[in-house]
């Protein structure tokens, strides 16, 4: 099947011609369909599969073909949990709609808010928004939603995890019950579905994958090493094994400026993306990372469904998550729309427990990569006890104001994982 068997309008197509764009990807071809019908739609698609585009494309084509009146009032919302990824958002709304009369804004956090207060003014029809700008805007009166006609809830189930259900629940209720409502999420845990359940009307139910299921095209390895060797392994790979633009997962900020600090004294450019940076310092971080300047992108999960790079072949994973599914949505930065990908994960004592988890999440055994100068084929398992220090499962937890020491691990433990 091709775009021009959708039934989308030519100033559309010109714009996905232009933008490269020939044949749909699975959940494209069956929401745009029932979007231009206006059916309200349930998504659930991993990471990577063009969700955006499956929204964006039949919204444009609606709002156009109503034709409504030209005014100050926001025509349809799309509330996202990341900057990041508002902003990838408005940039796709913009390149799939620059043929059409439909003006489209984004408004986020971490910036002072003048410009888009000004831009806001000026009307908009489709508004791409986070949270908590939004509703700050609501309570100074400078947005309205009563004439909201299509509300879109976008990674929905990320919203969860950062905590802002209770924010989505207050701005469901200022928008007119009678709209076309779409909603699209990775996974679909039970309060996630609860959530759909009470916002959608008869939906159009889609799910072209697996839940939390890894992309076929992306090949996925596992490097056993020890904790202090982790930086000397990234430098070696990066500078031996690997000569395009990486991006690498950190689980701390600390974590992540700490690992551009090493790789830029070994002469490899590195920048880190994380959330005590500022909005124009992760956004010219993320910029030099597209457009090359920088070779190697450090970043946080908060960058795990927020960027979007065209033909990224490489993610590290330079330590595992805590959360299983986060996986997915890491190495879902590469192999995007069926391009190839590469995942390298390193995992040292702390991230056996998780690596078990996650290769139970995805129905597979990663493979273990051993030809590097770092391996080891004795690792411990270890765990974090309250006060985030590391403890084999033999060991007792350490306690709070405790004035016991902790011990070293048992190099003997049954937790001793081989490959």
């Amino acid at each position: 099947m091709l775009f021009t068997d959708l039934k989308i309008i030519k100033p559309i197509l010109d714009a996905l011609e232009k933008q490269g764009y020939e044949k749909p990807t699975p959940i494209q071809e069956k929401a745009i369909p029932s979007i231009l019908e206006g059916k309200d739609f349930l998504g659930c698609a991993q990471t990577g599969t063009g969700k955006t585009a499956a929204f964006a494309i039949p919204i444009l084509q609606n709002l156009t073909e109503r034709k409504a009146p030209k005014n100050n009032q926001i025509k349809a919302l799309i509330l996202t949990p990341t900057r990041e990824l508002a902003i990838q958002i408005e940039e796709n709304f913009y390149d799939y709609g620059k043929n059409l009369p439909v003006r489209t804004l984004v408004v986020f956090g971490g910036v002072k808010q003048a410009a888009q207060e000004k831009a806001l003014r000026k009307g908009v029809d489709v508004l791409v928004a986070t949270p908590g700008r939004l509703l700050d805007f609501i309570s100074q009166g400078i947005i309205s939603l009563k004439n909201i006609e299509i509300f879109v809830l976008d990674e929905a189930d990320r919203m969860l995890d950062m905590g802002f259900v209770h924010d989505v629940k207050r701005i469901i209720k200022m928008i007119p019950q009678k709209r076309q409502t779409l909603f699209f999420s990775a996974t679909m845990p039970q309060e996630i579905d609860s959530l759909a359940n009470s916002i959608l009307t008869n939906p159009v139910r889609v799910n072209v994958a697996p839940v939390s299921s890894t992309a076929e095209t992306i090949n996925q390895s596992v490097y056993f090493v020890d904790k202090n060797d982790k930086l000397d392994l990234l430098t070696h790979i990066l500078q031996n094994d690997i000569k395009d633009s990486v991006l690498v997962f950190s689980r701390t900020k600390h974590g992540a400026d700490k690992i551009a600090r090493k790789l830029q004294s070994n002469k490899i450019s590195a920048e880190a993306i994380h959330g005590n940076k500022s909005q124009n310092a992760r956004q010219n971080a993320l910029s030099n990372f597209k457009d090359g300047k920088t070779r190697i992108l450090v970043a946080t999960d908060i960058a795990a469904r927020g960027i979007d790079i065209d033909s990224l072949k490489y993610v590290v994973n330079f330590e595992l998550s805590d959360v299983s599914e986060t996986y997915v949505h890491r190495i879902g930065r590469s192999g995007r729309a069926g391009a190839e990908g590469n995942s390298i994960s390193f995992v040292d004592g702390l991230d056996l427990i998780n690596l078990k988890n996650t290769e139970k999440l995805i129905g597979m055994k990663i493979p273990v990569e051993k030809d590097h100068p770092f391996h080891t084929d004795n690792l411990v398992a270890e765990k974090r006890d309250s006060n985030n220090k590391a403890f084999t499962p033999r060991q007792r937890p350490s306690q709070p104001n405790s004035s016991s020491h902790t011990k070293k691990p048992n190099n003997k433990s049954n937790f001793t994982r081989n490959r």
